[in-house]
């Protein structure tokens, strides 16, 4: 697979990872704003997030260390990290 070259995502395509990384049964309707809700709420343990972790290195060349992604506690906080990765990246 290719990096993309990205100046930054959004909430959507870390659903889309997330959903993608692990799935999940019962994935809230797309046009519910998961950006707050914790990822326990959500399904996801610390494997999940390592995994979808790997899939964002995998996909756009940003690493994120395993001690910061287990203390991710929301998807906006993720995004958060991601985002500032590729600024630091550019």
């Amino acid at each position: 697979m290719t990096v993309q070259t990205v100046t930054g995502l959004n909430i959507d395509d870390i659903r889309r990872i997330l959903i993608e990384s692990a799935g999940f049964d019962g994935a809230p309707d797309p046009a519910t704003d998961i950006s707050d809700i914790p990822f326990e709420e959500l399904g996801y343990d610390s494997l999940a997030l390592m995994e979808s972790a790997a899939r964002i290195q995998q996909e756009y060349g940003i690493r994120i260390p395993d001690d910061e992604i287990t203390e991710v506690e929301t998807p906006r906080a993720l995004l958060g990290l991601v985002n500032t990765g590729l600024s630091a990246a550019a």
